[in-house]
């Protein structure tokens, strides 16, 4: 999933993604409506069930994350989904924000029925739920990193194992880099998978609603250094990426508001608080059956970089969809790495597009 940004005036259209590989045949041939989504699928009872448990995980993962569900969109959102045992896995949602308001949804998912049920779909979801909250674009890495922690634990294990290949392999991306980032970077995969296991390890230390407190208070001056120390107590980005590494080096042991970030700060930071109760059937990261590292293993520590102002960068072309971002994918998206990303439509061509996909076609997840 990456992302070209040519920021234009106020209108920003967006597309967000998983990942897709590869190209089973599909017949596109069914129609549903529900309150908020009209789905196009191979058949009447697919469209059905992709329809519904898209209305389900819209009111139940808005709930856990915001406390409360969406209200109905003006317009529902056109789910486009393409289905076959041995599709990859992925998606792309496209939106644009104007002047604070958001619309336009559209949504293209892929993969196998089992798949696009518990990961595309809530993976999916989730960017509507944090685009509709925050009218505005997420950092790519938290953005990402916490719409995966609602996948599957089977893709989720993926990105765990690939986070330690990376790691090992220095591949890691400096935080002072990564908070900066408004565009997927052309080595987008440990994006992926440092992002998430970042938004996982803040999540499990302080809950959902001080991550999003966190994420909004930082998009205000984009000064993540100040907002790291408000929510989390470190005095710096390095300090933050010196402790998630060490984390990360023991086995990700389970964390909580008693071993958590907060507990290693003076006693003037904000209280640890409680993760939300999550409605029955959403899958958010547990703790359990996780991918782990042996305790102590060698990782190679990501180098920081000196402290500076980011510079705008010219739009990037990167991958934008490939199977499951995680497994085999690399080789993937760096041959497709290359290909460059269509303008969404006539409508926004001079708009800022924001492809958030990883690894693909033009569909991201």
């Amino acid at each position: 999933m990456e992302a070209r940004i040519a920021r234009v005036v106020s209108v920003l259209a967006v597309v967000v993604g998983f990942c897709l590989v590869s190209h089973a045949p599909y017949v596109r041939a069914a129609g549903y409506k529900t309150a908020n989504f009209t789905v196009s699928a191979p058949t009447p009872e697919l469209a059905k069930a992709f329809g519904d448990q898209a209305e389900v995980y819209r009111r139940d993962l808005a709930i856990a994350w915001l406390g409360q569900e969406l209200p109905q969109w003006s317009q529902p959102c056109p789910i486009n989904a393409k289905v076959a045992p041995t599709l990859g896995a992925g998606g792309a949602t496209t939106f644009i924000f104007d002047r604070g308001e958001v619309y336009g949804w559209k949504m293209n998912i892929q993969g196998s029925r089992e798949r696009i049920l518990d990961s595309v779909l809530p993976h999916e979801v989730t960017h509507t739920i944090f685009a509709s909250y925050f009218r505005q674009p997420l950092p790519r890495w938290a953005d990402e990193g916490a719409c995966t922690t609602v996948e599957h634990r089977s893709e989720i294990a993926k990105q765990e194992k690939n986070l330690i290949q990376y790691l090992q392999t220095g591949r890691g991306i400096p935080f002072s880099q990564m908070f900066a980032m408004k565009e997927y970077p052309s080595d987008v995969l440990p994006l992926y998978a440092q992002g998430h296991s970042l938004a996982e390890w803040l999540i499990e230390s302080r809950g959902r609603k001080e991550f999003l407190a966190f994420l909004g208070d930082g998009m205000r001056d984009e000064n993540w250094p100040r907002a790291v120390h408000d929510h989390y107590g470190y005095n710096n980005l390095l300090s933050l990426q010196t402790a998630w590494n060490e984390w990360v080096r023991t086995g990700r042991p389970q964390i909580g508001p008693a071993t958590g970030p907060a507990v290693q700060v003076a006693a003037t930071t904000p209280d640890a608080r409680a993760v939300a109760a999550t409605p029955a059937g959403i899958r958010l990261q547990s703790p359990d059956n996780r991918m782990t590292t042996t305790p102590g293993a060698s990782l190679t520590p990501i180098m920081p970089i000196a402290p500076q102002k980011s510079t705008p960068t010219t739009a990037i072309t990167v991958a934008s969809a490939s199977q499951s971002v995680y497994a085999a994918a690399s080789q993937r998206a760096e041959n497709e790495r290359l290909t460059p990303i269509r303008t969404l439509d006539a409508t926004v061509a001079n708009a800022s597009a924001y492809d958030a996909s990883r690894g693909g076609a033009p569909i991201r997840r």
